[in-house]
């Protein structure tokens, strides 16, 4: 038997799978040039550790002209697939809160510590308390109360007016005319002896009231437990869907082109990439061209294999 047609295709298949293997070696390390003699060797580092700025310059910016541009992003962002799967998350995000028996203050906690929901409560207590005393002071409410409690009393005088006590033994006397002009004169000062005093004690008093009221009513509110406060909200719960997704549409349109340049891609891939150790960069590559590179090693072999067999026949 002639070894030499066994020798020959195997010798050539180890030496492709070899250098091919070699080389791969070579693309990651060294991972810092070495020197003899003062002299760097040639081939350190190896060619991605030497190229590695460029490389992160580069993929940093295939990744926002290809990847992450405009175009690209509002292709997929304003899908109609992508649309659907916000709605359906929206729906069944509130379907599943018509069914919970938690307390608005309890759902709450779900996302805000004590002390948020605490501090939350409180602006808008004072707020709200703010706002309100400031419209009835500029609003005249004393004065439109005091007018409708003036107009009350005058016209209890003029329809009691012949009942059987003094106010009736008055008008009997004076007879119902005079009354009913004594009780047009009665108006104006009572007005305005009502207005003084509910500006006076809305002046003192407003704030404390209001505040009160608006406490009660808020800490009724947190106490309501969320199915109570959605139950009956469908046609409400789907406006706020839509509302959602208006305005996701109208932020993704208009701001996405400010919002790409305030992240400012490429330079967060480049740097990140920077950022990582040659272990790191090794092993993400390897990982995401393991298959690959194992394919590349074999078909070495396999070509030194190939060539070792032509090389019997020539």
């Amino acid at each position: 038997m002639d070894w030499s047609y066994v020798i020959a295709p195997v010798v050539g298949g180890v030496i492709g799978y070899s250098t091919n293997w070699l080389a791969i070696k070579m693309l990651f390390r060294p991972h810092t040039a070495k020197f003899l003699f003062g002299k760097r060797l040639p081939f350190t580092p190896g060619i991605i550790p030497k190229e590695k700025p460029r490389m992160a310059t580069a993929i940093g910016g295939a990744i926002s002209e290809n990847l992450m541009s405009r175009e690209v992003l509002e292709k997929n962002l304003l899908s109609e697939e992508m649309l659907d799967r916000i709605r359906t998350s929206i729906t069944g995000f509130f379907a599943c809160q018509q069914q919970n028996d938690e307390t608005l203050h309890e759902f709450l906690l779900h996302y805000l510590s004590e002390d948020d929901i605490r501090n939350a409560v409180g602006s808008v207590k004072t707020e709200l308390t703010g706002q309100l005393v400031d419209r009835m002071s500029k609003s005249g409410l004393g004065e439109k109360i005091a007018e409708v409690a003036a107009r009350h009393v005058t016209d209890k005088l003029r329809s009691d007016g012949l009942d059987l006590n003094l106010p009736g033994l008055l008008a009997r006397l004076i007879g119902p005319r005079l009354w009913n002009k004594l009780a047009d004169v009665l108006e104006i000062p009572i007005r305005k002896f009502l207005t003084k005093n509910i500006n006076q004690l809305m002046e003192k008093n407003g704030a404390e009231m209001v505040g009160n009221l608006i406490t009660n009513e808020v800490s009724a509110f947190e106490k309501t437990p969320m199915r109570e406060l959605l139950s009956g909200k469908d046609e409400q719960i789907r406006q706020f869907t839509e509302s959602a997704l208006t305005f996701y549409h109208t932020v993704i349109s208009e701001h996405l082109p400010r919002i790409l340049s305030a992240i400012d891609i490429p330079r967060i891939v480049e740097g990140r990439i920077n950022e990582m150790s040659m272990d790191d960069t090794e092993k993400l590559i390897l990982d995401l061209m393991d298959k690959e590179l194992k394919a590349i090693v074999w078909l070495g072999a396999l070509l030194g294999m190939i060539m070792g067999c032509v090389n019997i026949f020539i």
